[in-house]
């Protein structure tokens, strides 16, 4: 039996444990050590630490303090690793806590925190997904049931200091171009909500001043939300401190990609069963900045899709240069629109696409001046049929039920 390094109490705040952090600082303590080869067993809380629970309101989501998230598990220190190794991380197997067979999406307000569509969706929802072994139906989001692709959301290595130095110098640039927008344009340290791990008096505050917040992926790994990370990949991160520092968490039941709800995919508690070893000067031996990684084997397995297009002209009708961004929101919002006609609403669709096993794809990024995005939509998840016939749509969802939404206060 695998060792379980990292236990998680669901009943106790994240701030209590010891072996949980939620920033990304060099000085972080090594929580426990494994050697290359060994594998062993990680238990993690939701990204919120708890703080969205399972109930039909979405006031969680709405009152959130985002300078909290994410909670992680470690971080791991893997003996003989130095900096320029490669990291080897199997992920032999990730699932919700068993006393825990839940998730949940959400819609932040545009006000705190936004997301992708957020100019559309400006207010707090949220949907509670239950989970039956490998599938998952929600209460709030009828007429569609599918098998999940469990993967971490979050996993990465600690940074040094000087990458962290970078880090926070590019982005607290870009900040001070629009340093009044909302959404802010990125997440810079805050000390004040910053959980440091084992690290306490001035040590712990001078970290947390410094530390980078959990938002973004970078190049260490991170928050890459890469739902085809899922059990029986194999990823390869840099090395950037002695022992690397493994680390993880936001672990999700499914997610359609580009995670595009931001408190997107189905969030849980769960643990993650990993193996670890070690490619010395693995960076530069294969010219590696950023983690790559091999997929899962098991995927779900839907085969029909409609896929919807995009290109780089936005809602007003505004023309961009080959923007993917605007392409893929262009295919998001044109699927919404099309899952209207079939009863849903508006943000019962946005579930949808950010919670299913929805494939996005960079389809043409070289006529100008219109990318092409799609999202590809499988159809075999709605309990109906959802291809379009000479009789036209049917309203099979009648309309009573919806996502819990708060308004702003």
């Amino acid at each position: 039996m695998a060792e379980t390094l990292i236990k998680v109490d669901l009943t106790q705040s994240a701030y209590t444990n010891e072996k949980v952090h939620n920033r990304w600082h060099p000085d972080i303590p090594m929580v426990a050590w494994v050697k290359p080869g060994d594998d062993f067993i990680v238990e993690t809380y939701d990204w919120t630490g708890g703080f969205i629970k399972n109930n039909d309101s979405a006031d969680d989501v709405r009152d959130i303090d985002l300078t909290i998230v994410h909670f992680l598990s470690g971080p791991i220190g893997v003996t003989g690793a130095e900096p320029g190794d490669l990291l080897v991380v199997d992920l032999l197997d990730i699932g919700p806590k068993p006393e825990s067979q839940w998730g949940f999406n959400g819609f932040f307000s545009k006000k705190n925190g936004g997301g992708f569509l957020t100019e559309h969706f400006p207010q707090a929802q949220k949907s509670i997904w239950d989970i039956h072994g490998m599938f998952t139906s929600s209460r709030h989001v009828p007429g569609v049931q599918f098998a999940g692709l469990t993967h971490p959301g979050l996993i990465g290595c600690l940074p040094s200091k000087q990458l962290l130095d970078i880090w926070n110098e590019r982005e607290m640039g870009l900040i001070n171009t629009d340093p009044t927008r909302v959404p802010p344009l990125a997440a810079p340290p805050f000390g004040a909500t910053a959980h440091m791990g084992q690290l306490t008096g001035d040590a712990k505050a001078k970290a947390a001043a410094e530390g980078a917040r959990t938002v973004p992926p970078r190049e260490h790994g991170g928050n890459c939300d890469i739902k085809d990370l899922s059990r029986g990949s194999k990823v390869f991160f840099p090395v950037y401190v002695p022992g690397a520092g493994l680390s993880m968490g936001d672990l999700h039941f499914s997610q359609g990609d580009g995670e595009i709800t931001f408190c997107g995919a189905i969030e849980m508690a769960g643990r993650v069963h990993l193996k670890v070893d070690i490619i010395k000067d693995g960076m530069s031996k294969y010219g590696i900045k950023s983690p790559i990684f091999k997929p899962s084997p098991i995927t779900p397995n839907y085969k029909d899709y409609l896929i919807f297009e995009g290109i780089s002209v936005d809602e007003e009708g505004k023309q961009h240069y080959l923007d993917v961004n605007v392409a893929y929101r262009q295919a998001c919002l044109n699927a919404i629109e099309y899952l209207k006609k079939f009863g849903y609403s508006g943000a019962q669709a946005l579930a949808i696409l950010g919670t299913a096993p929805v494939q996005g794809h960079i389809s043409g990024v070289v006529d100008i001046p219109n990318s092409c995005a799609t999202l590809w939509l499988p159809t075999e998840i709605f309990d109906f049929d959802i291809n379009p016939t000479a009789a036209g749509p049917q309203k099979f969802i009648t309309g009573d039920i919806d996502l819990p939404l708060s308004p702003d206060l």
